[in-house]
């Protein structure tokens, strides 16, 4: 089984699982939760015929600190880097929340790089909630300063009833992780969503395939984020997993897996060969 290595990207060092061989797909990392997507990537459906490529961003797991508030713009261009160093010229690009705002900023930035587009319940933009959803992410910032990062998760995964054991149970070890990296989403990634923006201009240069997966319990935030993504791509697949939620990947990662899986073989990248992993 292949090992974690560290990949030297412009002025940082990311943490890369670069495993299987086939057409390349690369997993842009969430936030908080630093191996969310890596049952996925496993899975045989998704694994099976696939070079899967999950990395941790700045500030995650073995990856290069981060310093300061994140960009939301310059982690896309750290992803097409990173791909770069990797030798994959054209991958499958999934991501999911914060890692899904990176994926679509790719597509629009680098369309060359990006061959299709899987989203995940990427975070609001230009919905009727997004105004709340800022606002929420600037008390978690106010919180987070005044009572320290500790005490800013508990409340953060409070808000949301997320259980910590629910996640361990999925991601052994997953509870550990968001501790070690909390700081990475309190003082990187929330700064970065203030600025978050996705509109028709950077719709309009996205041609590849895109798929959009939500959670039917996802709640009404998501629920205007589905109606978003179709409205700005109106290209796009539409998969709707009943019963799960934002936390998808890892709760529903069997029919998570089916529909990404199925979306790959629809849009199969050119013929090969492919790069196979470095080393």
């Amino acid at each position: 089984m292949a090992r974690p290595q560290r990949v030297a990207v412009g002025d940082t060092e990311l943490d890369v699982l670069d495993q299987g061989s086939g057409e390349p797909v690369v997993f842009v990392q969430t936030a908080l939760t630093a191996d969310e997507f890596r049952p996925l990537a496993e899975h045989p459906a998704v694994a099976d015929g696939h070079r899967t490529v999950l990395y941790h961003r700045r500030g995650y797991g073995d990856s290069a600190p981060a310093a300061g508030p994140g960009s939301i713009p310059d982690e896309a261009a750290e992803c097409a880097e990173l791909m770069a160093a990797l030798g994959i010229a054209r991958a499958h690009v999934l991501g999911g929340s914060y890692g899904a705002a990176i994926a679509l900023r790719l597509a629009a930035d680098a369309p060359e790089r990006v061959h299709t587009l899987t989203l995940l319940e990427p975070p609001p933009s230009g919905t009727p909630g997004a105004a709340g959803f800022r606002d929420t992410v600037r008390r978690l910032i106010r919180y987070r300063r005044e009572h320290g990062v500790g005490a800013a998760l508990d409340e953060f995964l409070s808000a949301l009833r997320w259980e910590r054991a629910t996640f361990d149970r999925v991601l052994p070890g997953a509870s550990a992780g968001m501790e070690r990296d909390a700081a990475a989403f309190f003082d990187h990634d929330l700064p970065a969503l203030l600025d978050w923006e996705f509109d028709a201009a950077d719709a309009r240069r996205i041609g590849c395939p895109v798929l959009h997966v939500g959670g039917a319990s996802s709640g009404p935030l998501f629920a205007e984020v589905r109606v978003r993504v179709l409205d700005l791509l109106p290209h796009a697949d539409d998969v709707v997993i009943p019963g799960a939620d934002h936390a998808m990947a890892l709760t529903a990662t069997d029919r998570v897996a089916a529909a990404v899986a199925a979306f790959l073989r629809r849009h199969p990248l050119p013929a090969g060969p492919f790069a196979a992993p470095p080393g």
